[in-house]
C-alpha cells in the first residue's frame, strides 16, 4: 500500500469525501478519520485497512452529503426531498439493473413506451416521466439505453422539480447516479462472484491502487448472464468496464479520468397482456419471443473532471464528458385475439396473437460544466455561493429496421380491417405450437432514420446556501436555460422539419429552521420546465412527448411548467446515525401538451392539460442500533386532472400512478460473522393511459380501462464472514414466487412482468 506523505486534513471536503469512497467504508474508519481530520494528524494504518473493508462486512445505509458537489448543504439541511441509495443497500438486495432498483422506491413506477419501446425504459416520479432526466455525475445521461449498477457508488433521487440543477425535464424529479472514482488514499482489490438459479453467473472486479503518491487507477470490471425467472428463452447478457485514473497533489487540485463502456445484449419479454373482458392481466402467458428478437445496448463515454482550490475560499469545478450510445431492439407482442370466420383451421376460436415491435436509436453527445464556488461571509450571514455555466450537444437519430417475414401465417384473425393472415402462438386445439420461438422467422436489416432530433443549450445558474444564524439557513437558485432545438421527422410518409429556439427560467427557494442541533423544518418552492418534443425518441408522437402540431405551431408552443411546493422536517438521530425525513408536498402541471390529434390545427394552442399531485413522503435511513440498519420510504398520494381539452378527462387520475408505495431493506448484524436481512416492496394499482394525462377510462361502465394490479414483493439475503478476507452472501428474490405485473401500455397490449423466484450466492473475495 502507497502510503500518503500527508494528513487528510488537507484534501479538503469534497476530497477526502472521494477519497473514502464515499459511503462503502466501514463506520468504524470513518470516525477515525473524522478524528484525524479534527486533530490535524495522520490517520493510523488501521483506519486505513478498515478504509479497505469495502462496504462487506459491515454495510452503511445512509450517507450526510449528496455526491453532486452543486449541493452544498447536507442533506438533512437541503429544503428537498431527496432519497439515497447506498452501493451496499444496492447489493445487499441483489438488484443490478436500475429499471429494478428504481421501481422497487416508494413514489416511483414504471411504463412502456409506444410501440413498446424496448429500449426505453421508462421511470415515473411523483406522476411525471423522468426517462429522459437521468443523470451521471451531475450529467444528463442522454439516450435509451440500459444501466447497470456495477461501477455506481450511490443513486440520489430527487423527488419534486429539480431544474435549477437538472435544466429541461425533471417535472416530478430526476436521477442522479454517482460513479466509482480512483483515490491515492488507499489500495484494495475486490472480486464478486456470482451463480444462481436460471443460468446466472456475475463477476465483478474493483480494484484501486496507488500508483505514486499523486496518481492512482481504479478499474471496475463487469461479466454476467442469466435468464428471466420462469421465463425460459428470455436472458439478460452485460459486459462493462469503468478505468478511472486521478491526480491529486493534495494541495489545490484533483483531476479524475474515467473511460465507461457497457454491452447489454438481452432477448426481450413484453410480458403478458390485458384481457378487456375478464378486466385482468393474463395469469402464466407462455414464452412468445421468437429467435430473432433482440434488445442490444451499447454505450461508450469519457469524462474527465477537475477539482481546483484558486483560494482558501474560492474553488472551481469543471466536469466535461463526451459519449456515445448505439440501441436497437425487435420484440415479439402478445395480445389475445379471435380467430376470423374464415380461417381453415379452427374459425371463432380464441387465440393469442403474435405482433412485431421494432426500432433503433444512435445517440452522440458532449456536455461540459463549469462551476464556481465562493465561501463568503457578509455581516454576520455566511453564503455558500455557485455560479455556474452549462453548455450541452445532444443529437439522437431514431429509426425503424426493415423486417421481412420468412415464415407463412399460420392463422387468420379479425382486426380493424377485417379479416387479415397473421401468426398465432395457439393451435387449433389452443395449445401452444411446438417450435413456438420460430413462428414467425423474421429478418431484419437497419433503415434509414425517421427522426433526427438535435439540441444544443447554453445554461447559467447561480445559487447561494445562506447560513443566517444558528437557527435559520436559506437556500435560492435561478437557472436560465438556452435551446436551440430541431427536429427532422418522417409521419406518415412526410418528411417535416421542425426546428425553434426557447428560452425557460427555473428557480428553487427553500427556508430551513433548526429546531435543534438533531432536527429542523423547511419549507420550499421549485419549477420545472418541458419543452415541447422534449422526448428525444418519438418524433412527432406527442402522445408519449414527442412534438405536438405543425412546425408552426411547435415554434409557438408554450412550453410545459410545474410548480411545487414542499413542508418538511428532517432529523438526524442516534449520534446521526439514522436519518428520518417526512415532507407533504403539492405539484401543479400547467401548459400540458395533450394529444389530441388533427384537433391541434383549429385550436390555436397546444397547451390544453393541468394536472395536480399532493402527496406525503415519509423516509427513514440508517443505523438504528449497531446491529440494525434500514433504509424505508412511503409515500401516500393522490393525483387528478384539473383541466383537459376532452371535458371528461377532469377529474381522472393520472396514468401509471401509484397512489400508494411503500419500501423497507433491513439488515440485522446477528454475530460478527453473520448477517442476515431483505427487502418488502408495495405498490398499490394504478392504470394505463398516455404519460401526464388522464388514464383511460371507460365512461359507460364507469371504471378505468386498463388496470395494473396492486404488488407486494419479498426479498431476502445473508451474509457470513468466512475470515478476514472471504465473505459470502445469499439471496431469494421474490420469495413467495407472486406474479406480479410493474407496467401497462395505453391499450392493455404490454402488461410488463416482474421477476419470478430466483437464488444467488456471491462469493466476495479481497485483497
Amino acid at each position: 500500500m502507497t502510503e500518503r506523505k500527508h494528513p487528510l486534513s488537507t484534501f479538503g471536503s469534497q476530497a477526502l469525501f472521494t477519497a473514502l469512497a464515499l459511503n462503502a467504508v466501514h463506520s468504524s474508519a470513518t470516525e477515525m478519520v473524522d478524528t484525524c481530520v479534527a486533530t490535524d494528524t495522520q490517520c493510523t494504518q488501521e483506519a486505513i485497512e478498515l478504509i479497505k473493508v469495502h462496504g462487506v462486512r459491515s454495510s452503511v445505509y445512509s450517507v450526510k452529503q449528496s455526491g453532486d458537489l452543486r449541493r452544498l448543504a447536507e442533506l438533512t439541511d437541503t429544503p428537498h426531498t431527496i432519497t439515497v441509495l447506498t452501493k451496499d443497500q444496492i447489493e445487499e438486495s441483489g438488484k443490478t439493473d436500475l429499471k429494478e432498483i428504481l421501481a422497487a422506491q416508494a413514489g416511483v413506477t414504471l411504463g412502456t413506451g409506444e410501440n413498446g419501446n424496448a429500449f426505453g425504459d421508462r421511470y415515473i416520479i411523483r406522476g411525471h416521466e423522468a426517462r429522459s432526466d437521468v443523470f451521471v455525475d451531475g450529467l444528463r445521461d442522454p439516450g435509451m439505453t440500459t444501466r447497470e449498477s456495477f461501477a455506481t457508488e450511490q443513486i440520489e433521487i430527487t423527488k419534486g422539480p429539480s431544474s435549477t440543477f437538472a435544466g429541461r425535464g425533471s417535472s416530478g424529479g430526476a436521477v442522479n447516479s454517482i460513479t466509482k472514482k480512483a483515490s491515492t488514499s488507499y489500495s484494495f482489490g475486490r472480486v464478486d462472484a456470482s451463480v444462481g438459479s436460471d443460468e446466472h453467473h456475475r463477476l465483478v472486479l474493483d480494484y484501486n491502487t496507488p500508483i505514486t503518491t499523486d496518481t492512482a487507477f481504479r478499474l471496475n470490471l463487469l461479466s454476467t448472464a442469466e435468464d428471466a425467472p420462469n421465463r425460459d428463452g428470455i436472458s439478460r447478457n452485460r459486459d462493462g468496464a469503468l478505468l478511472s485514473g486521478v491526480y491529486d497533489n493534495a494541495a489545490n487540485l484533483r483531476v479524475y479520468a474515467d473511460g465507461y463502456y457497457l454491452n447489454a445484449a438481452d432477448k426481450p419479454d413484453l410480458g403478458s397482456y390485458f384481457n378487456l373482458e375478464s378486466r385482468k392481466p393474463v395469469s402464466d402467458i407462455p414464452v412468445y419471443a421468437q429467435e430473432e428478437d433482440f434488445l442490444d445496448s451499447d454505450v461508450s463515454a469519457f469524462t474527465l473532471r477537475t477539482e481546483y482550490n484558486i483560494s482558501d475560499n474560492v474553488r472551481f469545478y469543471n466536469a466535461t464528458r463526451y459519449g456515445q450510445t448505439s440501441n436497437g431492439y425487435l420484440a415479439t407482442g402478445a395480445r389475445g385475439t379471435v380467430r376470423s370466420e374464415d380461417d381453415p383451421q379452427a374459425p371463432g376460436a380464441s387465440t393469442i396473437g403474435l405482433s412485431t415491435h421494432q426500432g433503433w436509436q444512435d445517440v452522440e453527445y458532449f456536455a461540459t460544466q463549469f462551476n464556481l464556488f465562493w465561501d463568503l461571509k457578509t455581516a454576520r450571514v455566511e453564503h455558500k455561493l455557485l455560479f455556474g455555466l452549462e453548455f450541452t450537444d445532444e443529437s439522437v437519430d431514431n429509426g425503424v429496421y426493415d423486417i421481412s417475414y420468412n415464415n407463412s401465417p399460420n392463422c387468420t384473425t379479425t382486426g380493424r380491417s377485417g379479416s387479415q393472415p397473421g401468426y398465432c402462438l395457439l393451435d387449433a386445439d389452443g395449445q401452444v405450437y411446438q417450435n413456438s420461438s420460430r413462428i414467425i422467422g423474421r429478418s431484419y436489416s437497419k433503415d434509414a432514420s425517421d427522426a433526427l432530433f438535435s439540441a444544443n443549450t447554453i445554461a447559467f445558474y447561480a445559487m447561494d446556501t445562506a447560513k443566517i444564524n444558528e437557527y435559520w439557513q436559506v437556500f435560492a437558485g435561478l437557472r436560465l436555460d438556452q435551446i436551440d432545438y430541431s427536429n427532422d421527422v418522417v409521419s406518415r410518409g412526410d418528411a417535416i422539419d421542425y426546428a425553434y429556439k426557447d428560452n425557460f427560467y427555473n428557480g428553487h427557494v427553500g427556508i430551513v429552521y433548526s429546531i435543534t442541533d438533531e432536527g429542523n423544518l423547511y419549507l420550499s418552492y421549485s419549477t420545472a420546465t418541458n419543452i415541447n418534443g422534449g422526448e428525444s425518441d418519438l418524433g412527432a408522437n406527442c402522445g408519449y412527448g414527442g412534438l405536438c402540431g405543425d412546425p408552426e405551431q411547435a415554434a409557438m408552443a408554450d412550453p410545459e411548467t410545474v410548480q411545487n411546493i414542499e413542508f418538511g422536517t428532517k432529523w438526524a438521530v442516534l449520534n446521526e446515525k439514522l436519518f428520518i425525513a417526512a415532507a407533504v408536498f403539492q405539484m401543479t402541471k400547467t401548459d400540458v401538451m395533450e394529444s389530441v390529434g388533427d384537433a391541434y390545427s383549429t385550436l390555436g394552442t397546444l397547451n390544453t392539460g393541468k394536472n395536480r399531485i399532493q402527496g406525503v413522503e415519509i423516509a427513514l435511513n440508517g443505523a438504528v442500533t449497531d446491529k440494525l440498519s434500514l433504509q424505508a420510504s412511503a409515500a401516500i398520494m393522490d393525483s387528478e386532472v384539473m383541466a383537459s381539452i376532452d371535458p371528461a378527462n377532469l377529474g381522472l387520475e393520472l396514468s401509471n400512478f401509484a397512489n400508494n408505495s411503500f419500501y423497507l431493506q433491513m439488515r440485522y448484524q446477528l454475530t460478527e460473522a453473520f448477517a442476515f436481512g431483505g427487502d418488502y416492496s408495495y405498490q398499490s394499482e394504478m392504470f394505463g393511459g398516455q404519460p401526464d394525462t388522464a388514464a383511460g377510462y371507460d365512461t359507460e361502465n364507469g371504471y378505468y380501462s386498463i388496470r395494473v394490479p396492486g404488488y407486494a414483493v419479498v426479498n431476502v439475503f445473508a451474509n457470513y464472514n468466512v475470515n478476514d478476507s472471504t465473505t459470502v452472501r445469499v439471496n431469494i428474490g421474490n420469495v413467495s414466487d407472486k406474479e406480479y405485473w410493474t407496467a401497462a401500455y395505453r391499450s392493455g397490449s404490454f402488461m410488463y412482468l416482474g421477476d419470478a423466484r430466483s437464488i444467488k450466492a456471491t462469493l466476495t473475495y479481497e485483497f
